[in-house]
């Protein structure tokens, strides 16, 4: 891997973008850094089992065609050393020495489903590091069936074996036409990158991620009325692994956050709609989407 934190802009899509690596308390954290610099870096944190490869590069390029974004991998993910964590307090740490460790000093946050239960925790244990938060496919401490993620997803993964399929098909998108198209597209899109990729989660920190899920489904509920950060929420409306009623709780319990509902979408909602997405969270940075965007269709 290359030295971390480039000193010069790169405008390289997210399938060319070159491996980091940098060492936070001696352990190697492995990341990808594209976009112009300057300005507050948007950091992305990615769902269970994923690796660096597992970012949509159409999100990722989208965002990156304003903004500085770092996609980050966890600790004993992909090419990141150490142990997967069991809990979802040690990654908010982890995340927190990381993004210190790169030199920031405020940030804006996007979590996908067990990034989002990660980028809560963030916020409330460093309220001053995150400007801007954004929430998807994502449940609060202690929401409505998190702490039955294994028992919804073993079932689906197996189905994915025996039907020769990616399980995410039938993890994140619905079984109707728009979502067999949009799982066939996204799941294309995630095999663009032929060089420099990421190494797979192992089974035994796919489990650990596991245990940290579930003890976040059977933790106390947290105090989301004392994040006073403007914050963007978004899902699916038929959400199969973390129930689409959590994310109107989030957005119930957080004073002032915006709330975007995709109509015959499941978890990976926003990867369905990756192009209305991308708006979105661009409107929500405060960037001018009037001019062109680059960043494809929903396909």
């Amino acid at each position: 891997m290359t030295s971390p934190l480039r000193n010069v802009g790169s405008a390289a899509r997210y399938i060319d973008a070159p491996n980091f690596s940098i060492k936070v308390g001696g352990t190697a954290f492995a990341y990808r850094d594209l976009g112009p610099l300057g300005g507050v870096p948007l950091i992305l944190l990615n769902h269970w089992g994923a690796v660096l490869d597992n970012f949509d590069p159409r999100i990722v390029d989208g965002l990156a065609s304003k903004h500085r974004v770092i996609a980050t991998n966890y600790r004993g993910i992909g090419a990141s050393g150490g142990t997967a964590p069991v809990t979802i307090d040690e990654m908010a740490r982890d995340a927190i020495a990381l993004i210190r460790a790169m030199g920031f000093e405020k940030v804006d946050l996007l979590g996908f489903s067990l990034g989002g239960f990660v980028a809560q925790d963030i916020a409330l244990k460093a309220p001053d590091l995150v400007r801007k938060l954004i929430l998807t496919g994502t449940g609060p401490a202690g929401g409505k069936g998190i702490d039955k993620v294994g028992a919804v997803s073993w079932p689906l993964i197996i189905k994915g074996l025996l039907t020769l399929r990616d399980p995410k098909t039938y993890l994140f998108f619905t079984s109707t036409a728009n979502g067999r198209r949009a799982a066939e597209a996204f799941l294309s899109r995630l095999k663009e990158r032929k060089t420099g990729r990421d190494k797979g989660p192992t089974p035994r920190a796919f489990l650990r991620q596991l245990k940290a899920i579930t003890a976040w489904g059977r933790q106390a509920p947290q105090d989301l009325g004392s994040i006073r950060i403007p914050v963007l929420i978004a899902n699916g409306d038929q959400d199969k692994m973390v129930s689409s009623s959590n994310t109107y709780d989030l957005a119930r319990r957080i004073p002032g956050s915006q709330l975007v509902i995709f109509e015959d979408a499941g978890h990976g909602g926003i990867f369905q709609n990756h192009a209305d997405f991308v708006r979105k969270v661009l409107s929500f940075l405060g960037t001018d989407v009037t001019t062109e965007l680059h960043i494809g269709e929903n396909r």
